[in-house]
């Protein structure tokens, strides 16, 4: 039992050597909206159970996801040019927000995302075509990887060689305490504030390219998209395409590889998929998203005095929702430390807690988990682990770099 005077969490080493559940566990139990001290920087509130999260998550006119962002260091004094508040859809508050939302709707309409998924079962089998004849192979970088850098290379009309700049640049973006990932350049630029320079400008190049040539696919929409004469502004627009890229890439391929894991780990509900992959179709993915909850926390600022289980938070406190928690939350959840393919009802939050900013992309992230995972059951069902895992050094990613895993060689399926 973790002792409530030894949590940290502002340490992503507790978080990368998994302790973060058991500091979790004691939280809800003893202290559920919990101020956190910061060192060197303001202190905030803690949000770890399910219903709490719902409340302050579905009330984005109290907290604000514009006034201090959504990670829990604050952002005066950074560069003003990577400043994103205001500017990322993710950092902005209605009435902004809602305008942003509906233009960004624009290009992602049923039949856009139609002709993705059209493609995806046919990459899916590909991906897994390229390992399984070797036997091994690096579970993160070859088979959890691929399918979402592709379909985020097909939304933004990207070829696909180019892919990997999008993989690269969002593996610096959220590796900022990660070492692997942030060794800084000779004059002295983190490596994410490159990765975030050189993201921004690509964007702007596709949306220049796409106003000269259009093509049929979303970054044509979204510069086109309007409403009562209002559109995106090119700022507005390539703000987008850096959260896309990040968050269509590192939140599935993530999930992917925890789910993946979870199955390495508990054989008896690999069993279960392997006999029956349609469970794929029905429970297990969500399964697979409650388990990893990929995006640990979002940060929101409260503009109103608010009291939580005899906790006062005041108007510009900062407050941390813990989706990790709350997708552990004993109320909520039977036996929440259980990985099960089959758990129903299964209320998660790894999309969010509901309201205005629910995930964007939460259809296409199912799409792509159950395509898949039902692919991997059927030709890869023997499945083990070989060597360590390793895991993303941050407390807002839940993230696996490596995952070496075996398997029995089998045949392509397409030549």
């Amino acid at each position: 039992m973790q002792h409530i005077d030894t949590i940290d969490l502002n340490d992503p080493t507790r978080f990368e050597r998994m302790e973060h559940h058991a500091m979790f566990d004691t939280l809800r139990r003893e202290d559920p909206v919990h101020w956190t001290e910061l060192p060197g920087g303001r202190g905030y509130w803690s949000i770890t159970k399910h219903a709490d999260l719902g409340l302050i998550n579905r009330d984005a006119i109290g907290f604000s996801s514009e006034l201090g962002g959504i990670n829990i260091i604050d952002l005066d004094g950074v560069d003003p040019g990577f400043d994103m508040r205001g500017q990322m859809m993710l950092m902005t508050d209605p009435p902004k927000h809602t305008r942003y939302r509906l233009l960004v709707n624009k290009g992602f309409t049923p039949r856009m995302i139609g002709l993705i998924s059209d493609h995806l079962q046919y990459r899916a089998e590909l991906i897994v075509d390229e390992v399984i004849e070797r036997g091994t192979c690096d579970f993160v970088t070859d088979l959890a990887a691929e399918l979402p850098l592709q379909a985020i290379a097909d939304i933004m009309g990207v070829p696909q060689e180019q892919r990997y700049m999008l993989f690269g640049w969002s593996n610096a973006m959220i590796g900022a305490d990660d070492p692997e990932y942030q060794n800084a350049d000779p004059e002295g630029a983190a490596n994410s504030t490159i990765a975030a320079a050189e993201l921004y400008m690509y964007a702007s190049e596709l949306g220049r390219a796409r106003r000269e040539d259009p093509l049929d696919d979303v970054v044509t929409k979204l510069i086109h998209a309007e409403i009562d004469g209002d559109r995106l502004t090119d700022a507005e627009f390539e703000m987008f395409m850096l959260l896309l890229v990040v968050a269509g890439n590192e939140t599935t391929r993530n999930a992917t590889a925890h789910g993946m894991h979870a199955l390495l780990t508990n054989p008896d509900q690999f069993a279960l998929v392997r006999d029956d992959p349609g469970l794929f179709d029905t429970t297990a993915t969500e399964e697979v998203l409650r388990w990893a909850t990929p995006v640990m926390y979002f940060r929101r600022d409260a503009t109103r005095r608010l009291e939580l289980r005899d906790r006062v938070i005041e108007e510009g406190d900062k407050v941390v929702m813990w989706h990790i928690s709350a997708n552990r939350d004993e109320e909520v959840f039977e036996d929440p430390h259980r990985f099960d393919v089959q758990r129903d009802p299964n209320d998660h939050i790894a999309f969010g807690g509901g309201g205005a900013h629910f995930c964007l992309g939460a259809n296409l992230a199912r799409v792509e988990l159950k395509l898949i995972f039902k692919e991997l059951a059927e030709r890869m069902g023997d499945m083990t682990l070989d060597g360590d895992v390793e895991r993303l050094r941050s407390n807002f990613i839940g993230g696996i770099k490596h995952m070496p895993v075996r398997f029995t060689p089998g045949k392509r399926r397409h030549s």
